[in-house]
């Protein structure tokens, strides 16, 4: 198996906690750091103290959406701010324009082909420190 050129600092944010931790045990191998928080306010409390380059965030999540925490990550003056996939099974024109109003910068649609991933994560900037 491959490993990345350039290590990336990912966070995924989902509250299917299978779908969750598969996704980052496939990115460590690629040699990525990973995380996994499985709702919003955790993920919240993870950008700050992981401080990644990419999220990977579910949108349908309870209590907080991920929607809601695209949001509050934007206004994290404080913290370095990831490339923000929305990543998840909504992909009607309505959760696209809704996606890009909360503040991602890209949407993917569950399930994703793997090797889109591993671009997307190829092509994210390094967050500076």
């Amino acid at each position: 198996m491959p490993h990345a050129t350039t290590q990336r600092r990912i966070l995924i944010v989902d509250d299917n906690r299978d779908a969750a931790d598969l996704l980052a045990q496939v990115l460590a191998l690629y040699g990525h750091v990973t995380e996994v928080a499985y709702d919003g306010h955790a993920g919240l409390a993870a950008v700050e103290r992981f401080c990644p380059d990419l999220l990977f965030l579910d949108i349908g999540m309870p209590q907080l959406d991920g929607y809601q925490v695209a949001a509050r990550i934007r206004q994290m003056r404080h913290v370095p701010q990831p490339l923000l996939v929305a990543f998840t099974a909504w992909s009607d024109d309505d959760a696209k324009a809704r996606v890009i109003a909360a503040g991602f910068d890209l949407h993917l649609t569950k399930p994703a082909d793997f090797d889109v991933l591993l671009e997307t994560v190829l092509k994210s900037p390094p967050v500076a420190l």
